[in-house]
């Protein structure tokens, strides 16, 4: 019998743990006007307790999940890849899902991670497409996925020019589709790049920022260092070592590729990026330097418990959100760097949060 209470009595405390610490609401920050109340209202996960899978105990499982499913999922066979040629010669792509639908379709523009590349992404895409029913356009960065680098500029942070080649593109494949956004974390600083320095004068009709660093300046500082290491090494595996010959000649290759943390990685990168000087990176690449001037409906989804994309990043800008009228920042406390697993099968939260948002636009 006091076995039995025992566990029963641990059981509870368990449970109580959960509920108190990973089963809660998400956070919400917006100015309370007509459109914002209706998206919040039109996205139900915004309105019920986001129920993190309870087996994932901290950031770090939720992160080794996450690179299980990504390495382990199905391919993915997108319908076609369209290489574009910008006017130095450098390269990005188009990867398309969902060409067969009717061309007034609306069709989300997704803008990968870090590292990313089609397969990586494949989780997601094949998600939004098979939920949300949209057309899926994959602008796929300089350098990624099974593209070399043709010439001797790349940024992890994106090319906002280049970006708005590809929406350039896209619009001349559907004219009569309205485009949507998500940028996935470094993809959102793109993106957010992107439509601050564009404000209203973008097609893009929304857009989602997933797990931003906010400030370049001060973010990749804070992220915890076995992942700043690791993911550094990996970037200069992907990117700087492969396309030696193509960079070999900046002043900066070879602090670049001895970079031992993102932080670093970034100090050394602005050469290559196509800046005078680090500072000067730091401004003309930073998405914190003109968010203010971001004017299309928003929102922004970040994790109290995210290793790489640290919580103090959102703190320090929370009072810039405050103040645009557009914005809706989503808050929760677990979901680590973009995993966002609930249930015990560990679906994929974020995913869903992000159909419905959209999907709100069309019931509106």
């Amino acid at each position: 019998m006091t076995t039995l209470f025992i566990i029963l009595a641990l059981l509870v405390l368990v449970v109580t743990y959960y509920f108190v610490t990973a089963a809660k609401k998400p956070y919400l920050i917006f100015q309370k006007n007509p459109l914002n109340e209706a998206l919040v209202k039109h996205t139900p996960a915004l309105n019920k307790r986001y129920f993190a899978t309870p087996w994932m105990f901290n950031t770090h499982m939720q992160l080794i999940v996450l690179g299980f499913i990504k390495g382990f999922a199905k391919p993915l066979i997108y319908d076609r890849q369209d290489i574009l040629t910008m006017d130095d010669g450098g390269q990005v792509s188009v990867d398309w899902l969902g060409l067969d639908l009717p061309d007034d379709t609306p069709t989300l523009l997704v803008l990968h991670t870090i590292s990313g590349n089609p397969q990586s992404m494949r989780g997601f895409v094949r998600y939004i497409r098979e939920n949300l029913g949209w057309r899926i356009a994959l602008c796929v960065r300089r350098g990624h996925g099974e593209m070399t680098l043709k010439t001797a500029s790349f940024n992890t942070m994106g090319n906002t020019d280049d970006f708005a080649e590809q929406i350039e593109h896209i619009q001349n494949c559907f004219p009569n589709s309205d485009l949507y956004a998500t940028g996935i974390s470094a993809g959102s600083g793109v993106l957010a790049q992107y439509l601050g320095k564009v404000g209203e004068n973008t097609p893009i009709k929304a857009a989602i920022a997933y797990c931003p660093a906010y400030d370049m300046r001060h973010a990749f500082t804070r992220a915890v260092p076995f992942y700043s290491k690791m993911m550094a090494k990996k970037l200069n595996k992907l990117f700087i070592t492969p396309n030696k010959q193509t960079l070999k000649h900046l002043v900066s290759y070879e602090q670049l590729s001895a970079s031992q943390d993102l932080h670093e990685f970034h100090q050394n990168l602005y050469e290559v990026a196509g800046s005078e000087s680090t500072e000067k990176y730091m401004q003309e690449s930073n998405p914190s330097t003109v968010f203010d001037n971001i004017k299309i409906p928003i929102l922004i989804l970040n994790s109290k418990d995210d290793p790489v994309c640290h919580i103090d990043n959102v703190y320090e800008n929370q009072h810039r959100v405050e103040a645009m009228s557009n914005v809706i920042l989503v808050l929760t406390d677990r979901g680590s760097h973009c995993a966002f697993f609930e249930g015990i099968t560990a679906k994929p939260w974020a995913n869903r949060m992000i159909k419905e948002y959209f999907s709100a636009f069309t019931a509106l």
